[in-house]
């Protein structure tokens, strides 16, 4: 989707023109395999580098334009959200010292972004999703505001018919619906690029699905979101779920995801893509001067613009891509399931874990794909996202711990592929000591993002816990160290950590104890009992807020009433209680409260009930505001 020059496909004429260009795009990557124009005998290798931005309170900033500009580097490009941005890497030929070099450059480049980013207060943080992401940064005013984005967003609400809805279960479960793309925005990677030999493309292709889920078991580093613990790597449900184009009337006939891992193992170059165009709908187009198969009969490489486009918007863990580089078509395959972070040095030992097992296939493998079972390989992908390295792995017909697979099988075959290569063996055993490290230790990010997480919750709310953890990434980032070495965090590393309360979402209650309209008044009273609680809000079956019951209110009614059998909650509540929206300025709501002599705010989003304030909330954040204030004077 890096293209600018595109529309939305409605036009039928010009939809019908780009559909010949991409049938004929298709025939042209097919003869340019046939007659051997591809490069060969070389490999090289590339990344993407996605990050975040925050503000000085940890929060996303609205700022990555700004830092862009400053930056003024063409490696750094936009991303759909404003507190996101990406840095293409310069592709190098996998020998020599080419991790470390990369490594290098990574560091030059997010360094050359933090400078930036300090100028203006705000900050890097690399994680798979950032830990601070809250309700506020999926609205559409984070959207960077480019037109393709504005397109994208469209286009993709418009074929669901629906709002989106995310539907996650962890330890904690995510139900929400929401009404734009931009929970896509919250997943940052480091996406791989491995370039490939031509004739073995089908067997690379599928050699690098076998793979994907014992990769992403060690790599994992995306647990939460929104303050609830997830999956080990969140992204890939969230990105499926986030940009999905499929409404729930389809639910009993199967159409493919356009964020997917596939169904089967591919047959060749046009498989994929005919296999692409067939299923998935037509987004964009372009207007696209000439003829890819022309190009080709007057000896020229085309660009295949039209297939380039399309794939883009197709987001395959693994995806293939074709490019052209000095006249010379290549063909190469992108690891987009890789989470951004915890550290620069962890994500280029992902890099080298992940090459060197491409450099060196076992040779049972080729051509021999239809004797393995493909579900077992999407099986161990969709367990590595969910449990990370405590997952159980498919390999060869045996089941194993991630773990064992890692130690025993793939750090010495990727070992020798790196070998293979020539890549330095200083290089090989630094990068590849940091996988062993992990696995030897269980200490993903994910893991260590958990663990440092329920330290914290137990001290600290939801959303303190998780800004405060944001914090001691970032610190821990800057410390030089990788993953396999960071301590959980202590709770005197956040005393210096200075936490917003600004709106109402940043401090009201989520896990909301309800009742229906229906409900006897007695059996209300002792809900309040059992749960030590003075307020008890009333909704419908659809969550619409109904009212609000208060421990004094419904006293009073008992006191009253001296058949309170008969009283229910719909008889006690006040049906007209005073709102608030969780954009709300925090300030405003404890002025409302006290204007109004009132000890609650229900917290309402497009009339549904999505949370709570209390004076005992905003006496203690007015105590946490106080004491912030005084710590900076």
């Amino acid at each position: 989707m890096g293209t600018h020059d595109i529309s939305i496909a409605r036009d039928p004429h010009s939809k019908r023109k780009f559909l010949k260009h991409l049938m004929h795009d298709v025939e042209a990557i097919e003869a340019i395999m046939e007659r051997g124009l591809f490069e060969s005998g070389i490999t090289r290798i590339g990344a993407e580098q996605e990050f975040c931005l925050v503000d000085r309170h940890f929060k996303p900033s609205l700022n990555a334009l700004d830092v862009l500009q400053k930056v003024n580097d063409s490696h750094f490009t936009p991303e759909l959200a404003r507190y996101n941005l990406e840095i293409n890497l310069d592709p190098r030929r996998l020998t020599g010292d080419s991790l470390s070099a990369m490594h290098t450059q990574l560091d030059s480049l997010l360094g050359k972004a933090s400078e930036a980013a300090q100028s203006i207060d705000e900050r890097v943080i690399l994680a798979g999703i950032l830990p601070s992401i809250d309700y506020r940064a999926v609205q559409k005013k984070y959207m960077t505001p480019r037109k393709r984005y504005e397109e994208l967003a469209k286009i993709i609400l418009e074929l669901r018919g629906e709002d989106f809805e995310l539907n996650i279960t962890g330890v904690d479960e995510l139900m929400i619906s929401h009404q734009n793309i931009l929970f896509e925005a919250c997943n940052t990677s480091f996406q791989c690029h491995y370039q490939i030999e031509p004739e073995q493309f089908a067997d690379s292709y599928n050699w690098a699905q076998l793979l994907a889920g014992p990769v992403l078991s060690i790599a994992a580093n995306s647990p939460l979101l929104l303050g609830k613990q997830l999956w080990a790597e969140t992204r890939i449900a969230l990105f499926q779920q986030s940009i999905d184009t499929r409404g729930k009337g389809f639910h009993l006939r199967q159409r493919e995801q356009r964020v997917t891992f596939g169904n089967r193992w591919i047959k060749g170059i046009g498989d994929v893509f005919k296999n692409d165009i067939a299923r998935h709908t037509l987004l964009f187009y372009m207007e696209i001067e000439r003829d890819s198969l022309d190009m080709l009969e007057q000896g020229e490489i085309p660009k295949l613009e039209a297939l380039q486009l399309h794939n883009g918007t197709i987001y395959k863990w693994n995806r293939p891509c074709y490019g052209v580089s000095k006249g010379k078509p290549h063909l190469r395959i992108e690891n987009r399931y890789l989470p951004s972070g915890p550290t620069t040095a962890d994500e280029i030992a992902n890099l080298a874990f992940w090459s060197g097992l491409m450099a060196n296939m076992p040779e049972q493998y080729a051509g021999n794909w239809d004797s393995l079972d493909f579900d077992d390989a999407k099986e161990n992908f969709y367990k590595a996202a969910m449990w990370g390295i405590q997952s159980g792995m498919v390999w060869e017909g045996q089941l194993m711990s991630a773990m064992r697979l890692i130690l025993e099988v793939l750090l010495p075959m990727s070992h020798k592929g790196l070998e293979k290569m020539n890549i330095n063996e200083q290089d090989i055993e630094r990068y590849l000591g940091i996988i062993r490290k992990r696995a030897e230790k269980k200490a993903t990010g994910a893991r260590w993002m958990v663990g440092s997480y329920r330290r914290l919750k137990d001290k600290l709310g939801r959303e303190e816990a998780s800004v405060a953890l944001t914090a001691i990434l970032d610190k821990r980032r800057r410390s030089g160290t990788t993953v396999d070495e960071w301590e959980l965090v202590s709770l005197n590393e956040i005393e210096s950590v200075e936490i917003q309360y600004d709106v109402v979402s940043n401090v009201m209650s989520s896990d909301l104890i309800t009742v229906s309209g229906e409900y006897v008044a007695d059996l209300v009273l002792k809900i309040m009992e059992w749960r030590d609680i003075r307020h008890i809000p009333v909704e419908d079956k659809n969550g619409q807020l109904k009212g609000i019951i208060t421990k004094t209110r419904l006293d009073r009614y008992l006191n009253e009433v001296g058949n309170s059998r008969e009283l229910t909650a719909a008889d006690v509540m006040d049906r007209n209680p005073t709102t608030i929206k969780p954009d709300d300025d925090i300030k405003y709501a404890m002025l409302l409260m006290v204007d109004e002599g009132i000890s609650c705010l229900p917290v309402i989003e497009q009339g549904k009930l999505i949370g709570i304030l209390t004076d005992k909330d905003t006496q203690t954040i007015w105590t946490k505001i106080k004491r912030n204030t005084n710590a900076k004077q």
